[in-house]
């Protein structure tokens, strides 16, 4: 946790210099040149498990599981996903960071596209909320799975399947031009630096349990 956190403020301090502006239009440049219509609809489809509704729906589903389950004290770990998105919205007020517009496509439907339209970005566009919600949701996700998952496939499957949603969410976010490369390497890192702490809650108690 204190790793990401770490190297989120590092980058936090290069986005903010402007240091990784010229990557930011390479990158922007090479999707625009790859993007297809049809394949924009897929990736819009794609945007919705790292939208808002998805994944709190998702936290609270755990939440009632773990609860049902016996581990009420589990569910605290959850609590990362209303403090890093509180984080997410002060970063992106305070960092003059605006959005690849003149890239942009048409993001995934949300409720959020009331206060914002086309785009689920709310103020400036560092860091991305959907790559930052999904590392840390689908992340407690296959922990969870991990630890509690009533079959072995299903447990073994859980990173992996983890892993690829992430992955698929990351290249979503550059695909449609909705946020610039760096703004998904932010939300990696400040996801990520939630989903340690989140995991060290869980270890705690698993270490209990034993």
């Amino acid at each position: 946790m204190g790793a990401c956190g770490l190297a989120f403020i590092a980058y936090t301090q290069a986005v903010t210099l402007g240091l990784v502006r010229g990557l930011d239009l390479e990158v922007a440049h090479l999707a625009a040149s790859l993007w297809r219509p049809q394949v924009g609809v897929v990736a819009a489809a794609v945007a919705l498990l790292g939208g808002p509704e998805v994944t709190g729906a998702l936290t609270l589903a755990m939440a009632l599981l773990l609860v049902r389950a016996g581990r009420p004290r589990a569910v605290w770990a959850l609590l990362a996903l209303p403090i890093v998105v509180a984080l997410e919205l002060v970063y992106k007020r305070a960092i003059f960071h605006p959005p690849p517009l003149r890239f942009a496509h048409t993001d995934g439907p949300s409720l959020v596209t009331i206060f914002a339209a086309n785009t689920l970005t709310l103020g400036g566009s560092y860091p991305s909320g959907h790559i930052m919600r999904a590392i840390l949701v689908y992340g407690c996700g296959a922990y969870l799975i991990r630890w509690l998952g009533p079959w072995m496939q299903m447990r073994r499957a859980a990173w992996p399947v983890m892993v690829s949603i992430v992955g698929a969410v990351a290249l979503d976010r550059i695909y449609l031009n909705v946020h610039w490369q760096s703004d998904v390497v932010g939300g990696l890192l400040l996801g990520g630096a939630a989903l340690a702490g989140a995991v060290a809650w869980l270890d705690t108690l698993r270490a209990v349990e034993r």
